[in-house]
């Protein structure tokens, strides 16, 4: 096993490291799903998914890894933001359905500014109310978010019931591009583009910023930054906040990816969530977004596969992962 290990990271080193993963797993189904235009069309899925989970994890990402809080409370922010998004696009029905793409631009802005808005709102609140009374206690940490969890559940329950809840999408993100005999679903390649774009802003903040620096420095050495005058709970505040708001993002471009969600969407997809965050390494953005990458991946090749083992190949994916590289893919550096 440790010969193995030493081969792979030797060869992984040579041709650009773990990075290139990702193009390893695309170049093996290729050649075991034969026809190139599935193989193409289960590619842009993955990719597609990937970047959802990609929003989704990178707010529990910097929370567990910057601040060390263990968030079971996450979930909620993804069901929050897909109800309100959704109620967003019910309300605005008419501008979804004309043939204006500006109007169906406008609704669909509006619908993921209002998940946003809420999941900054809720994110200060739960960080101010639930978490600071529990910082550096792991247990206790565990415990009250996940009770925040079933609150958050049964609140969408009282609210919008619990029967499944229809989504609409705008009218230019309906259908497919066929080229050849490939189909490309327009949502999904509009799902990769936002998701990328979301990636090269939080990228640049926390790298190519003072803010950026500040939150880093503060994980560090957190006397050090108060002492030159800094607030660094504000700065964790506002980590919060942000992690909150992508997970609430990423709930709500989830909603229209599955066009039905129920209150326990958000339940259901932390299991992947936190699978997505440990197989890339514990706050990092840029190792969450390729774990997230090779989960989308490994979920649609095996599915199309080996439908029997779609279900558990995250988990030998996570297992395969750790048994090779521990601390994840791309750990953040302290």
């Amino acid at each position: 096993m440790r010969r193995l290990t030493t081969t792979l990271e030797t060869t992984l080193g040579r041709f650009g490291g773990v990075n290139l993963l990702p193009v390893a797993v695309a170049l093996v189904a290729f050649v075991l799903i034969g026809a190139p235009s599935s193989w193409l069309t289960l590619t842009v899925a993955g990719l597609a998914m990937g970047m959802m989970l990609f929003l989704m994890a990178s707010g529990l990402s910097l929370v567990f890894g910057l601040m060390d809080v263990l968030n079971f409370g996450h979930s909620a922010f993804v069901s929050f933001g897909a109800f309100v998004s959704a109620t967003v696009l019910a309300g605005m029905g008419a501008w979804l359905t004309a043939d204006s793409w500006v109007l169906n631009s406008l609704a669909l802005a509006a619908s993921y500014l209002a998940a946003i808005c809420f999941g900054l709102v809720a994110g200060w609140f739960f960080e101010t109310v639930i978490i600071k009374p529990v910082y550096r206690d792991h247990l206790r940490q565990i415990l009250i978010t996940i009770g925040a969890m079933i609150v958050a559940e049964q609140a969408i329950l009282a609210f919008w019931g619990g029967t499944p809840f229809s989504v609409a999408r705008p009218h230019f993100l309906e259908g497919s591009w066929i080229i050849g005999d490939v189909s490309i679903e327009i949502y999904r390649a509009f799902a990769f583009t936002l998701g990328a774009a979301v990636f090269v802003m939080l990228f640049f903040v926390l790298n190519r910023t003072r803010i950026g620096l500040l939150i880093r420095a503060g994980v560090e050495d957190r006397e050090m930054v108060e002492a030159l005058g800094f607030r660094v709970d504000r700065l964790f505040i506002g980590v919060f906040m942000l992690g909150s708001a992508l997970a609430a993002l990423g709930g709500a471009m989830w909603a229209g990816y599955e066009t039905l969600i129920t209150p326990h969407m958000g339940a259901e997809l932390m299991i992947v969530v936190f699978i997505v965050v440990i197989i890339g390494g514990l706050g990092s953005i840029e190792g969450t977004l390729l774990g997230a990458i090779m989960v989308g991946l490994m979920s649609n090749y095996i599915g199309f596969l080996a439908p029997k083992l779609a279900l558990a190949s995250n988990m030998i994916l996570m297992v395969a992962i750790l048994l090779w590289r521990p601390n994840g893919l791309r750990p953040a550096v302290k």
